[in-house]
């Protein structure tokens, strides 16, 4: 037994300190009032209460026949003797009354009995008097009936010769109305008395109840109820009940694990806390200080520099080229332990003054001081890419070669705002992956500049997608074969307003569309490309003999974040272009973002009716064994192989085989940038399918297309 229950003993009250029995005292005479405003009181009560009342009800459902009975046998006995002494004993015939008529009819007037029906002992009736008798008496079986009227006004009984003592039977017609007021009365009694005793007894039972069981009760829910609204620090009372008997024994357990249960919630909660503080402030992977914690200790760092002249310190951002590869091709385990590593060796080369984070999936941030050993930041930076540079990352066995690329700023000298500096080395990171990465770029405020433009071009383009500042230029593609004019490519072109006296100027697609790309903005301007030219498509149909189709670009961002399948059905039923006249062009990269997306995007669009085709084909990472499972309709040659073609042996022998290729999967093959008589000779040569180019026509607004088409006579030599 625990200390609490040693100190609640038989003699409890000599060893509770006199403030905790004035609480109890307090807390004990208000127990009554606690007890009957309780539910459990009263569900207790109400129980006892029906019990007892149900018991009495069946004593009494059982003794009030008998009473009745009993009463009905008095109000026999009155008739018997109100009877018998009016029969004169000395009548001997049975065929003559032996009650005269005055004596019964003073008997009818002044007593009980309303009627009475004389039988000689041979069940001879002899006369009637009064009220008519139903009972008749036929046999000797009939001695025994009796008969009471239904609203209980009369009962017949019959008084046989032993009861009169005289030689006769009489049936007796009795007024019985009293006896129903005298069973309702008894009932209403009986109740009463039940009702009487049944409190009684209820409330006796209810102030045992109460002072044995529900008082404890009372106090240890309240201490629940204490202990539930501050589970950590629980105010309870010490117990003022035995802990020797059960009811004491339990509060004397539930007030030991309250405190229990507050000493366990205090332990929980400090762990937790240090928990938390690790989640928010430390890489759970690498166990290195996060982003967060990085920034604050970069203001301290500042604020520790404010007091010191000429003192600086380097902050530097380290992010692994082509990590997303490494997950990808080999697993994340083998990633994770590639950061481990690298957080374990940029620990171990630098100082113990610098601290080394991990801000991103796969960035790092370093801070260090600047002191006569290492000057400039450069020198850090430079220092962390020999140690990322110096080995291979040895990894389950097998070795992986790994390069950075980093930015470089100084505080104060790229910014007194430790956020600031912190986000010039993002900048500088980002010009040095721009750059090839694995490399070094220290902050300029040139980069800053660049950024700046970057988002000003952003903001500017969003104005012309709202303002329709976008249009797309079309240039044509011919069959080589047969000179027919079979499509044309859909060019975004972006006039932008401005002072000058053209009016505005004309900014190049390889300076917006990688921004457009990324930050999204790319995929509601793709949709309306395509909208826009599915429109104008469907003008040319009244203008061509044959179908003339629309090539679409489609970037990767278009091709994984937006339902472009959707987006293409709907397109087409809202313009009535037929799927057959439409084109789709994607490049290598996006198909190889997603192998199974990618295969079920294409059937999809396929199914529907649209033509697919690859473009720039031979520039990026092509796959031959998934280009079989792709539905492609068409190869494009990228316009450099072809423009070189005619002095470079490599890039001639390139789109030949990209020639020889498609038509040994089946496919069309269309070749870009034809700029001269020669270009198109070699690729009659070649047997490539199309072309289009500059020989024919540069991209045109959509009205000089409509001219192109009108006034193209089906001839490739009207080009010479």
């Amino acid at each position: 037994m625990n200390s609490d229950s040693k100190r609640i003993n038989p003699e409890w009250s000599s060893s509770v300190s006199q403030s905790t029995k004035l609480k109890t005292i307090l807390g004990l005479s208000s127990a009554p009032a606690q007890i009957w405003k309780s539910r459990l009181s009263w569900r207790i009560t109400l129980a006892v209460f029906l019990t007892i009342m149900a018991v009495q009800a069946g004593i009494m459902a059982l003794t009030l026949r008998d009473y009745e009975q009993a009463r009905l046998g008095e109000l026999v006995e009155a008739g018997r003797s109100a009877i018998v002494p009016l029969i004169d004993p000395r009548t001997t015939s049975q065929f003559v009354s032996p009650i005269n008529d005055e004596d019964a009819n003073r008997l009818i007037s002044t007593t009980l009995v309303n009627g009475i029906a004389v039988y000689s002992a041979e069940l001879n009736l002899i006369r009637t008097y009064g009220e008519p008798i139903v009972l008749t008496m036929l046999d000797r079986e009939s001695l025994a009936q009796t008969y009471r009227t239904v609203d209980g006004s009369s009962y017949e009984v019959v008084f046989r010769p032993n009861d009169l003592q005289r030689p006769y039977i009489v049936v007796a017609r009795l007024n019985s109305d009293e006896i129903g007021d005298i069973v309702n009365a008894y009932v209403e009694q009986t109740i009463l008395v039940m009702l009487l005793m049944s409190a009684f007894v209820t409330s006796v039972l209810m102030l045992a109840l109460g002072h044995w069981l529900l008082e404890p009760i009372l106090f240890m829910r309240d201490n629940l109820l204490s202990a539930s609204e501050d589970p950590e620090n629980p105010n309870i009372q010490d117990s003022p009940y035995n802990p020797n008997d059960e009811i004491g024994g339990a509060i004397s357990i539930a007030q030991r694990l309250i405190r229990q249960n507050a000493d366990n919630i205090r332990r929980i909660k400090a762990a937790a806390e240090d928990q938390i503080h690790k989640l928010a402030y430390y890489d759970t992977l690498t166990g290195l200080p996060n982003r967060t914690l990085f920034v604050q200790k970069l203001s301290e760092q500042a604020r520790l520099t404010e007091d010191r002249s000429n003192s600086h310190f380097a902050v530097i951002t380290m992010d692994l080229d082509h990590f997303k590869d490494i997950n990808d091709s080999m697993g994340h385990n083998v990633g994770d332990a590639i950061l481990r590593a690298v957080g374990k060796r940029l620990r171990a080369a630098l100082p113990p003054t610098a601290i080394v984070a991990k801000a991103g999936e796969d960035e790092f941030a370093i801070m260090m001081p600047l002191n006569s050993d290492v000057t400039t930041a450069r020198d850090v930076g430079e220092r962390i890419l020999g140690v990322i540079r110096s080995e291979p990352f040895k990894v389950f066995n097998e070795n992986f070669q790994v390069r950075a690329s980093i930015g470089v700023a100084t505080y104060p000298d790229d910014g007194i705002d430790p956020d600031q500096v912190l986000k010039n080395a993002d900048i500088a990171l980002n010009r040095a992956k721009e750059e090839g990465r694995d490399c070094l770029k220290e902050y300029s405020e040139d980069f800053d500049i660049a950024v700046q433009l970057r988002f000003q071009m952003l903001r500017d383009l969003r104005d012309a997608l709202e303002h329709g500042q976008l249009s797309l230029y079309y240039q044509p593609q011919l069959d080589l074969r047969t000179g027919r004019l079979i499509g044309a490519e859909a060019l975004l072109r972006w006039w932008k307003p401005d002072n000058s006296k053209e009016g505005g100027h004309f900014i190049p697609p390889v300076e917006f569309i990688p921004i457009a790309e990324q930050s999204g903005l790319i995929v509601p301007i793709g949709e309306w490309v395509l909208r826009e030219a599915c429109e104008k498509a469907m003008t040319w149909r009244e203008h061509s003999e044959h179908p003339v189709r629309v090539a679409v670009n489609v970037s990767g961002a278009q091709f994984h974040q937006s339902d472009l399948c959707a987006l293409v059905e709907q397109v087409l039923e809202e313009t009535g272009l037929p799927a057959r006249q439409l084109e789709m062009e994607v490049t290598e990269s996006v198909f190889m973002d997603d192998i199974n997306h990618t295969i079920q995007v294409l059937q999809h669009l396929h199914s529907i009716g649209v033509e697919l085709a690859i473009d720039d084909f031979g520039t990026g990472y092509s796959s031959l064994s998934y280009l079989r499972q792709f539905p492609i309709d068409r190869l494009k040659i990228d316009q450099s192989f072809i423009r070189n073609a005619l002095n470079n042996p490599d890039d001639a022998s390139i789109a030949r085989t990209i020639v020889g290729l498609g038509h040994s999967l089946n496919l069309k093959v269309i070749a870009e940038g034809v700029e001269t008589q020669d270009h198109e000779r070699f690729l009659v040569t070649e047997g490539c399918d199309e072309v289009q180019g500059f020989r024919y026509s540069r991209p045109v607004p959509a009205d000089q297309f409509v001219e192109f088409v009108k006034g193209y006579n089906g001839d490739l030599s009207s080009f010479d």
